[in-house]
């Protein structure tokens, strides 16, 4: 009926608080949540690049050691590669030879002995001694390259075996002033250098370095896996991306530990190429952590801020059904359960005037109980009670709509309004309602029923209350023709309809 319409009108301001305060707080969360995941994301994206700066700090000290002591041997090797064809390096004296050829060379622990073999690969001089032992070095990959390839350069050999240690041997090739070849000078260094050069770093147990020679061979690598040393990783993406482009960086997984990695390289131009890599776990642990922390605090807040809103939620529910049942209470009559007079009046004033304004329909049922006072007086009031609780059990079984309005009026009188229905539609809601009374009475015919009918297209300039006195006179005038009948008031002004 109406009554339940504007209930749920006059609850919905507390149900959209409820409802405001979840989304509000969910928002809240929401909001916060992407703040935090934006500031994880950022110290994430600054450890990242911490860890590329120090690994290119690492490559590049790394790689100028390495670098340094190969151009000092170098120098050595051209030296000697220029004196041996002077014409008079053949007519001084061993001794003066010596001191010619080497008193200017490279000396560490880590460095071999300069060497000068002929053309065919006999050794002739040895920095280390006078009369060196007989030595052939014809089949090594060094000389036959320097044999080979005129404009080789500098060359650094495969990791190898030499002189009873391992070593990577540097050669330079000896060239007449004909172009003829001459013969090649070479040394070593050992590969006690690049222990004792990686063994001074600070390194976590999972990161690597691995030198590389310029067509993918690996010369040296930590942690040491001599399975490694002398293979060719050119093919490896990212090695052959080191080895093309002058520095820069790339993730991707170890030839030997499948854990990813950030590799991250110096100077590709080098002889020898230097790449540095550390496990993105190791990387990004102590934003793990950080970020699992951060997480744990925000899950706490946002199930406290949940929680919270939820009690709050329910709390103002609560309120709100309490609400409801204290206005139910203050405008339902206590007696028959239907609206109260205060109710109706409130209803009727909405419907009238919205009626006016779509210019629809508006129809009102009066109904009196016939003989109520003598049937009081003769069985008592309980009794009197009783008939008018059923006859409101039968109006409520007759009008169903949600729009609808029915009221105890005053006394035995009720009122039922009835929006958008037509006169004829009204009169059989009331037809309808008298018969229901009448069966409910049975033959003893205890009560009866007299009910008004008026139906209106409200003026915006009317009032309401005309609405009332005809459905009143209607009524009256069902009494006047011999009571339980219902009459359809008449009223051209108001667009009634007899």
């Amino acid at each position: 009926m109406g009554f339940g319409r504007r209930k749920d009108t006059a609850s919905r301001p507390w149900r959209l608080s409820a409802k405001l305060l979840i989304v509000s707080s969910i928002v809240t969360v929401i909001g916060f949540s992407a703040i935090c995941t934006s500031v994880m994301l950022d110290m994430r994206h600054s450890e990242e690049e911490l860890a590329r700066q120090t690994l290119e700090n690492l490559a590049s000290g790394v790689d100028s050691d390495i670098g340094r002591n190969l151009e000092i041997y170098d120098l050595s090797l051209r030296a000697v590669a220029t004196n041996m064809v002077s014409p008079e390096i053949s007519e001084v004296s061993k001794p003066l030879r010596q001191l010619i050829l080497f008193d200017h060379a490279a000396t560490a622990r880590h460095f071999g002995a300069i060497q000068v073999f002929d053309a065919r690969g006999k050794l002739i001089i040895d920095a280390s001694t006078l009369d060196p032992f007989p030595e052939d070095r014809s089949g090594e990959e060094y000389f036959r390259v320097h044999q080979e390839q005129p404009d080789v350069g500098l060359f650094i050999s495969r990791p190898t075996l030499h002189h009873g240690a391992y070593a990577i041997v540097l050669s330079r090739r000896i060239t007449g002033e004909d172009g003829r070849f001459l013969g090649v000078v070479a040394g070593s260094i050992r590969f006690s250098y690049f222990h004792d050069l990686f063994g001074r770093l600070r390194l976590g147990a999972e990161d690597i370095i691995t030198v590389f020679r310029h067509d993918g061979t690996v010369i040296m690598r930590t942690p040491f896996d001599l399975d490694l040393i002398g293979k060719n990783l050119g093919d490896v993406p990212g090695v052959k991306r080191a080895l093309s482009e002058p520095s820069g960086s790339y993730s991707g997984v170890g030839s030997i530990s499948h854990s990813p990695r950030l590799y991250v390289w110096r100077d590709g131009t080098r002889p020898l190429v230097v790449l540095v890599g550390k496990p993105w776990a190791d990387i990004y642990r102590l934003w793990r952590i950080e970020a699992t922390r951060i997480g744990a605090i925000m899950a706490a807040l946002a199930a406290f801020v949940l929680g919270v809103t939820l009690f709050l939620a329910r709390e103002i529910s609560r309120r709100a059904e309490a609400e409801e049942k204290l206005e139910e209470l203050a405008t339902t009559d206590a007696l028959t359960g239907l609206r109260n007079r205060r109710k109706f009046d409130a209803s009727i004033e909405a419907e009238w005037r919205r009626a006016a304004r779509q210019k629809r329909q508006l129809a009102l049922l009066m109904i009196d109980a016939d003989y109520f006072k003598t049937f009081n007086d003769t069985f008592g009031h309980q009794a009197g009670d009783e008939v008018l609780i059923g006859i409101a059990i039968c109006i409520s079984d007759s009008v169903r709509r949600p729009g609808d309005c029915a009221a105890r009026y005053g006394g035995e009188e009720f009122a039922v309004l009835l929006p958008d229905l037509s006169p004829a539609q009204a009169f059989a809601v009331a037809e309808t309602i008298r018969l229901k009374v009448e069966q409910w009475c049975g033959e003893t015919a205890t009560t009866t029923v007299s009910i008004g009918v008026a139906s209106v297209i409200p003026d915006v300039n009317s009032e309401w209350t005309s609405i009332v006195n005809a459905a009143d006179k209607a009524l009256y005038a069902a009494k006047a023709g011999g009571r339980n009948r219902a009459v359809l008031a008449s009223n051209p002004k108001l667009s009634l309809v007899a």
